[in-house]
Formats: C-alpha cells, sequence, structure tokens
C-alpha cells in the first residue's frame, strides 16, 4: 500500500485504503495508538474540507483519518444509484475502522458527512464512542422540519432540481464548473474559499462521472429507508454556524432531541462553512469534546 505526503501539508500522508469493495482515498495524522477519527466531508468538497482541523486533532493526541467519501475526489465513484443510500454510506465508515483494525471510532461530520455521520451513530451505536456535528440535521429530522416551515423548504428548492437527469450535470459542469464554484463562495464570507482550495475542488469535480457520483447522493434519498431504531446512543455535540443560508438552526434543536447525551453550540458569525471560517473557536471544541475522555482518564485512575 503506497503513501505519499499530502500535498496540502506534508507533515500529513496520504493513500487509497479498501474498504467493503471500494478504494477510499484517505489523509492520515496523529499517533498510530490515538482514538480513530473519522472526518467526513460534505457536498461539494473532499477531505480537503478538513485541512484547518487535521494537524489540531492529530496535535491533541487524536488518530485522525479524512476520507474523500464514494463517489468524491480520488475515491471510487460507483453507477449504480442505490450504492449512494443512506445505509452504504453510514457502511464505509464502519468499514474504513475495520480497514484500520479499530473496533471503535470517534466522528466529525460536516454537511452531508454529517447525515452520514448522524446515521452511522444510529445503526452501530455500539462501534461509536461519540460524534460531533457540523451544520447537519439528523436525516429523520429534515423532511418533518421543512414541512411544517416554508422557509426551509425554500431554502432547499436545489435538492428537488438534483433529482432531474442530465440538466443538474450540464449547469455545474458549464464555465470550468462556475456554478460550483459560485455556491461555495456566495455561500460563505469572503475570502473563505481561496484560489487554491478552487482550483483544488474544480480539479476534483472534472474527474470522470464526478459530478454525477455526487448528485446521486442526494438521488439516493427518494430510495426507501427505514426510520433510525432509536435515539442516537453515543455523546452528540453539534456546531452550528448560525448564518448558514440553507439549513436552518431550528433543525439542530430538532436533531438534538433525536439523542440520549446531546448538546449544540450555535456560532452566530459562521455560515455554513463554519469549520472554514471559525477553525480556532471549532477546533478548540472538537478537542475538548473528542479527547474529554482521554484528559480524564489520569484522574479517574488515582
Amino acid at each position: 500500500m503506497t503513501t505519499s505526503p499530502d500535498p496540502v501539508n506534508p507533515a500529513h500522508i496520504t493513500r487509497s485504503i479498501p474498504v467493503r469493495g471500494l478504494t477510499l482515498a484517505v489523509t492520515e495524522a496523529g499517533p498510530a495508538d490515538g482514538p480513530l477519527t473519522v472526518l467526513l466531508h460534505g457536498f461539494p468538497e473532499t477531505r480537503r474540507s478538513w485541512k484547518r482541523q487535521i494537524g489540531p486533532l492529530a496535535d491533541a493526541g487524536l488518530r485522525v483519518v479524512a476520507p474523500d467519501q464514494r463517489g468524491y475526489g480520488e475515491s471510487s465513484r460507483p453507477g449504480d444509484l442505490a450504492a449512494y443510500h443512506l445505509d452504504r454510506l453510514a457502511g464505509d465508515v464502519i468499514g474504513l475502522a475495520d480497514a484500520f483494525g479499530q473496533e471503535r471510532l470517534r466522528l466529525v461530520g460536516h454537511d452531508w458527512g454529517g447525515l452520514v455521520a448522524w446515521w452511522a451513530a444510529a445503526r452501530f451505536p455500539d462501534r461509536i464512542d461519540r460524534v460531533a456535528i457540523l451544520n447537519a440535521p439528523h436525516p429523520d429530522v429534515f423532511g418533518a422540519y421543512a414541512r411544517r416551515h416554508p422557509s426551509q423548504a425554500l431554502r432547499s428548492f436545489y435538492v428537488g432540481f438534483f433529482q432531474l437527469p442530465g440538466l443538474p450535470e450540464a449547469l455545474l459542469r458549464a464555465g470550468d464548473c462556475a456554478a460550483l464554484k459560485r455556491a461555495l463562495t456566495a455561500s460563505s464570507r469572503p475570502g473563505t474559499f481561496g484560489p487554491d482550495d478552487l482550483a483544488a475542488y474544480s480539479a476534483a469535480w472534472r474527474r470522470p462521472g464526478a459530478i454525477t457520483a455526487m448528485l446521486n447522493w442526494y438521488r439516493a434519498l427518494r430510495l426507501p429507508r427505514e426510520p433510525a431504531p432509536g435515539p442516537i446512543r453515543p455523546p452528540v455535540l453539534v456546531l452550528w454556524g448560525e448564518r448558514d443560508t440553507a439549513l436552518e438552526r431550528g433543525l439542530a434543536a430538532e436533531s438534538l432531541r433525536l439523542c440520549a447525551q446531546g448538546a449544540v453550540r450555535y456560532v452566530p458569525e459562521a455560515t455554513h462553512w463554519l469549520q472554514h471560517e471559525e477553525p480556532e473557536a471549532v477546533n478548540d471544541a472538537l478537542i475538548g469534546f473528542l479527547t474529554a475522555e482521554i484528559r480524564a482518564a489520569p484522574s479517574d485512575q488515582v
């Protein structure tokens, strides 16, 4: 298995790992004996989404693994729609832990990565120690919330558009993926996504089949899915940028109702892209939450 330096940070390594019949490209950092902590990006990003978090979390003693999720970046892109069912996406998380020889892991997810993290925690609670969610609702909450709140339904119009065959691909590919670049820059604080970020993302989007695979995450939402078997059992921390133009803050509170142990921290000045815009605040919150048991261990043994 070949490893190479991460182009974003040469101190980190990248490699491709077989996971349940697919190959997932990952960036790794941190001590080999640290708690496995998986960072899940959202649409339309790649594992580059976590470039400001990987180093600090690794320095805090966590074994950090940030994959390009299936369909994205350098990872495999299955062609069938069912391959993007939420059950399969959550299964990738457990498959990744198995590939690293770890029974348990900690999860951090943003946007679609947050939905996957919610669902993995719901379906595999005995494999997951704790979950941090950044601007992503529990999958069982969104539909009912949007029906009760027309303002959220309006914000989510693009989900319906993405169901159309062919047309969304043509729009998103046009002008060197200009619409996707604009989706990032127009919904974030000025300067959040620099030229290097946009160039790296557009290179990922131009890979054969990439945009269709990314859209299939949305299209697979129409496939039948059983609701979560019960409340989320692992501890949950929700971080929510209040200036999110796509998702209302009420979704955070609704999602917490489905948690046995949960807390939310709102970030008033942040948009949907809070890990980019407020990295120090996000890193401090994540480190405090994800390493609580590590830091408590010495005093617990006294």
